[in-house]
């Protein structure tokens, strides 16, 4: 190594926390719920060649990877030459960066001296982006929305007005989807300003040498991981729901060979007629973000640590899919991936989730909200699994307040859902139930981008499925997912969650485990007798003396539990 290690050390620390500023500029001044809210954003430092070296900590998987790979595209189409300071770089090419047009990447040059030093970017989802709204009915990409190639959004620091002018006659929420773009430039602005002063603090006048050691650590760290991995070809299959009756099943082949690992998913279903087609970059993506989370999520990521990791998919198929493909709802493929890798490699460490994010685009005079929600996550071998939590996507769910303040509509409930979650020696993650109505309008419509209301989330190791999800009108019927339905007034819609599998037999279960979930409110008294084999009984007030049968082992720390009512 050529570079001082301590330098390197220093470095790398003081990157992630100039990534945190970029993301924090990029979020305090944006527009939109989409970002603010529910964080549906990646950041990341590039060097001058358009290898990742960082990210920041809030960024999903299928943004912030598929931006590591698209960055190159950006290098590839203006070289140095082409580039001065000011300059910024747009683009939301599904087949370039992250999947969809909803999600356009950022990029900005970061000069020292007049050359070309490094590149800071950030992918957000745009609350709008015209077309029709984010939902699979699209049978072309043309019937999206506005595509953008990568363009110049800024020329020396001057904003290019006519295409600003052209997105904001595309989309329905001109002030937020521009507003947006502009707190991703000053995201970007601040990440460079800070490099930049960390560059002059260091004495150095290039960051190659040391991001080349930081992502070449990475990379052995991820290596040295697949090698306590058995040497060996591993496969799963994961079935979901797909568009209206035509089901998606999805194929992997994992083969492990010393400190690599090569992950095809062919036998995959074919590419779909409907938007619900992923492209390779976003299937590479959400694939190397799972290989690092199931084998080493200490590991930063970065270009190191995608090396190691080789992916294919035919192309045609679902999962590599071939323009004019339509791909508006591609997460609702693309976020089944991590639990079908994880469960194709030896001693799965957690059983399938929810796994693809719940997005409702609810529309009516005068207003569009994009909401995002979350279902519960699988057990894990060793602990219950997360309820009401985004994974693999890390997206957070929209406050009720927020719901109701940037729209006339009223979220009646929104509880945890009883039993949701797979019954087993660990307990799945529940889900969410919440019914949405809305105030004061003649007629509104409802985009239920969602999955998991056929295909529940199956357990693991003698674990139960959790319970599917549910998209309908309160007391009447289901309503078709993954497309415009119109609404009439006074209409309220079942937004109803799905919960994660189970993680070994429910008779493994512990009894005081048992009985908190009882008294959580997380199971329910008839579930713990039919599913556990345990008779819950209410013995009194929560005051009152317990009185436990002789032959009931507890302990005294269980015991003061129950006494405290808890």
């Amino acid at each position: 190594m050529s570079v001082d290690p301590i330098v390197v050390g220093l470095f790398g620390n003081r990157l992630h926390s100039i990534l945190a500023e970029q993301q924090n500029a990029l979020v305090n001044t944006a527009f939109s719920a989409v970002v603010r809210e529910s964080l549906d954003l990646a950041c990341a430092v590039f060097d001058a060649r358009g290898e990742m070296i960082g990210q920041s900590v809030g960024g999903t998987p299928g943004h912030i990877n598929a931006m590591a790979t698209g960055m190159h595209h950006f290098v590839a189409e203006h070289p140095p030459e082409t580039l001065e300071p000011g300059d910024v770089l747009l683009t939301n090419d599904p087949w370039q960066t992250a999947g969809q047009i909803n999600d356009i990447t950022v990029a900005t040059p970061v000069f020292l001296d007049g050359r070309l030093v490094a590149w800071f970017a950030s992918c957000c989802h745009a609350p709008d982006i015209g077309g029709r709204l984010v939902s699979a009915e699209a049978h072309e990409v043309f019937e999206e929305g506005l595509r953008l190639p990568i363009l110049k959004f800024l020329r020396a620091g001057e904003v290019d007005a006519g295409l600003e002018r052209l997105i904001r006659a595309n989309v329905r929420t001109p002030e937020e989807t521009i507003g947006d773009l502009y707190a991703q430039v000053t995201g970007n602005e601040v990440g460079a300003a800070s490099l930049l002063r960390l560059l002059d603090e260091l004495g150095l006048d290039s960051l190659d040498e040391v991001a080349a050691e930081i992502m070449d650590r990475s990379e052995r760290a991820l290596r040295d991981a697949l090698r306590e991995l058995p040497d060996g070809t591993y496969t799963n299959e994961v079935v979901t729901d797909g568009f209206d009756d035509e089901e998606i099943v999805l194929r992997i082949t994992a083969t492990v060979d010393g400190d690599e690992i090569h992950l095809d998913f062919a036998g995959s279903s074919p590419q779909s007629r409907r938007g619900i087609n992923v492209v390779l970059n976003y299937t590479r993506a959400y694939a190397s973000f799972a290989v690092k989370a199931a084998i080493s999520p200490e590991v930063p990521h970065n270009a190191g640590s995608f090396r190691p990791v080789h992916v294919t998919a035919p192309e045609g198929s679902v999962l590599n899919c071939l323009p004019p493909a339509p791909v508006a709802s591609r997460h609702l493929i693309g976020h089944f991936l991590p639990s079908l890798l994880i469960g194709a490699l030896p001693a799965a460490a957690i059983a399938p989730g929810a796994d693809a994010l719940w997005m409702t685009i609810w529309r009516g005079p005068g207003f569009m909200l994009n909401v995002f929600q979350t279902g519960g996550m699988g057990a894990r071998a060793d602990k219950d699994g997360l309820s009401t939590t985004g994974f693999p996507s890390g997206l957070r769910s929209t406050p009720t307040e927020v719901i109701e303040t940037m729209a006339p509509l009223v979220q009646h409930t929104r509880e945890l859902r009883v039993d949701s979650g797979g019954a087993g020696r660990f307990r799945g993650g529940l889900g969410q139930v919440t019914t949405m109505g809305a105030l004061g309008v003649p007629s509104w419509s409802v985009n239920g981008n969602v999955d998991r209301v056929r295909a529940a989330a199956s357990g693991v190791d003698g674990g139960q499925p959790g319970a599917p999800g549910r998209f309908g009108l309160r007391g009447g019927a289901d309503l078709p997912a993954k497309s415009r339905v119109p609404l009439a007034a006074g209409s309220v819609v079942d937004v109803t969650l799905p919960g994660g599998g189970g993680y070994g037999p429910p008779a493994g279960r512990p009894v005081a485990a048992v009985l908190a979930d009882v008294v959580e409110g997380y199971v329910s008294v008839a579930a713990a007798r039919e599913v556990y084999g345990v008779e819950v009984r209410y013995l009194g007030a929560p005051d009152a003396l317990v009185r436990l049968p002789e032959d009931y082992a507890v302990d005294e720390e269980q015991t003061a539990r129950l006494r405290a009512g808890q």
